[in-house]
């Protein structure tokens, strides 16, 4: 049990982070992790070691988080009238109107950028952390980022 407290204390911060960028509410991504923590210690013993643990813990994650949404039906985000001004997508973040606009822009960006992008400005999260989960390189998802982020910017002066 003391090995899983240890667990739990390095892997929890990522693993929120993780799933705080999927689903961009706080309490929901609270209560997702400690279920995938839960998950994950009943199934320790299937760690098989091929990748970092949090990576596998947050793959247990993903697949609770959807599994939630499926029960949840939820929605998208009304589209909200285009910002004035002119800035870069995570600076704009904060404004909550224009926050509005970018997560519709977000939900409209094809696979794999909108995940790369959610990972790195609401996950907070390394491009190697994310080359990790998404088993690619940090090369790549450095360049993801970057095309999802051009997108965006691209969208939101329209």
């Amino acid at each position: 049990m003391a090995e899983f407290e240890d667990i739990y204390e390095t892997d929890y911060p990522i693993v929120y982070r993780y799933v705080l960028s999927l689903c961009r509410n706080g309490p929901t991504a609270e209560e997702i992790t400690q279920e995938a923590f839960v998950k994950a210690m009943e199934h320790l013993d299937r760690f098989d070691g091929k990748c970092r643990r949090y990576v596998w813990i947050c793959q247990i994650a993903k697949n609770t988080y959807y599994t939630y949404l499926k029960k949840q039906k939820r929605f998208l985000p009304q589209e909200l009238p285009p910002p004035e001004a002119e800035a870069d997508p995570e600076e704009q973040f904060f404004d909550k109107e224009t926050a509005g606009r970018i997560y519709t822009l977000l939900d409209r960006l094809p696979e794999p950028y909108k995940q790369v992008f959610s990972l790195r400005v609401f996950g907070e999260l390394s491009f190697s952390q994310i080359g990790a989960l998404l088993n690619k390189t940090d090369s790549w998802a450095r360049l993801t980022y970057y095309r999802a982020k051009k997108r965006i910017k691209e969208d939101l002066h329209e």
